[in-house]
């Protein structure tokens, strides 16, 4: 690594960063479609649990991150100005308010949804608060980051319970709007990128975007409307909405990691005045 006016990666935040935010941001979303969706009984608790052990995997590997483990209480200390802190608060109201929706007691779907969504917005600003890294700090990273969770949230029901999904043309549409949404979030993204990060960074999310445009947007919206259509009927309806979720979760997993470990690069350094010798000031 070489420091200096020439963009570098960083490296503080690696594999298992990116595991946060690629199982703690489908956990929140499919715990938030969970209750968008109308799941009832045993389709509910699956996919809330479901939710709620990828929001614990995402931040089991922050544990594992750490360099100090035994440590990890200090990430309470600072909630006024930390969106980790946040994150963590959230965190601990979530899961028990997701057990509590997961045994149906009254008024805790809701309130697990609107924590979990929560909790995917605090990890968005998490990483647009590095001012330092041009491809995080970008404003529009968080409504993208914010939709690809609940699209990977759908994906994941939709993976969950095909059936179910392949018989109800409503979630299929709604599960539509989201891949819509997320398609047209990165579009703006990208066009807010141009000209400011660097050009590895731009390179490496150029190419994860062409498979987050063709394997998790069209392919989906083609299967879910062909679904929702009744142009596509019996087990290989379901087996085609299957697919549509496991392209959705599948780009959305490989874009975050891409976000964090590969498109990380530093702004460098600028010296807007460099000293010269024998010139008076």
């Amino acid at each position: 690594m070489s420091y200096g006016p020439n963009p570098w990666q960083q490296t503080q935040w690696d594999w298992r960063a990116a595991g946060n935010f690629i199982c703690g941001g489908a956990g929140g979303g499919l715990i938030a479609f969970a209750a968008l969706s109308g799941a009832q009984g045993m389709a509910l608790t699956l996919l809330l649990l479901g939710g709620i052990a990828l929001v614990g995997t995402g931040l089991l590997c922050v544990w594992l991150e750490l360099g100090r483990p035994l440590r990890a209480l200090h990430v309470f200390i600072n909630p006024r100005t930390s969106w980790m802190t946040r994150e963590a608060f959230v965190a601990t109201l979530l899961m028990p308010a997701t057990l509590a929706a997961a045994i149906w007691l009254p008024g805790f779907k809701w309130l697990a949804a609107a924590l979990a969504l929560g909790f995917v917005f605090c990890q968005s600003r998490m990483l647009q608060a590095a001012k330092g890294i041009p491809a995080w700090r970008e404003p529009l990273l968080v409504p993208l980051l914010l939709l690809t969770g609940l699209a990977e949230g759908a994906g994941l029901g939709l993976l969950a319970m095909p059936e179910h999904a392949a018989a109800q043309p409503r979630v299929l549409a709604f599960a539509s709007l989201l891949v819509l949404a997320r398609a047209a979030a990165w579009l703006m993204y990208r066009r807010g990128l141009s000209g400011h990060a660097a050009p590895r960074a731009l390179a490496a999310l150029d190419g994860r975007g062409r498979w987050l445009q063709l394997a998790g947007f069209w392919l989906p919206i083609v299967a879910f409307v062909a679904v929702a259509g009744g142009w596509i009927g019996g087990a290989f309806a379901a087996v085609l909405a299957a697919a549509g979720g496991a392209a959705v979760v599948g780009t959305g997993a490989w874009f975050k990691f891409t976000l964090i470990t590969r498109a990380g690069f530093n702004q460098g350094f600028t010296l807007a005045h460099l000293p010269v010798r024998g010139v008076r000031r």
